[in-house]
């Protein structure tokens, strides 16, 4: 429950403070979407070490919220 909230208050303080139109807009770098491909298809070929797993795992959460904050965004608007 408590991360929960965590991720409400951070989702909540993008979506005020940042122009409703660039959260909508943003999207990852080249670099780091093609980072996470790499991790992904090692993943289903050979697995990944503990320290590869955890970057996997930070990646998506930081997905996870991005995307929450976008469909806030989009269903509050911010601007």
């Amino acid at each position: 429950m408590e991360t929960a909230r965590a991720y409400e208050e951070v989702v909540n303080f993008i979506v005020t403070q940042t122009a409703r139109n660039s959260l909508i807009a943003f999207h990852p770098s080249e670099q780091a979407k093609e980072r996470v491909m790499e991790l992904i298809q090692k993943e289903k070929e050979s697995g990944l070490a503990t320290d590869e797993k955890s970057e996997l795992d930070h990646y998506m959460q930081l997905e996870h919220l991005m995307r929450l904050a976008k469909a806030r965004a989009k269903q509050y608007g911010t601007d």
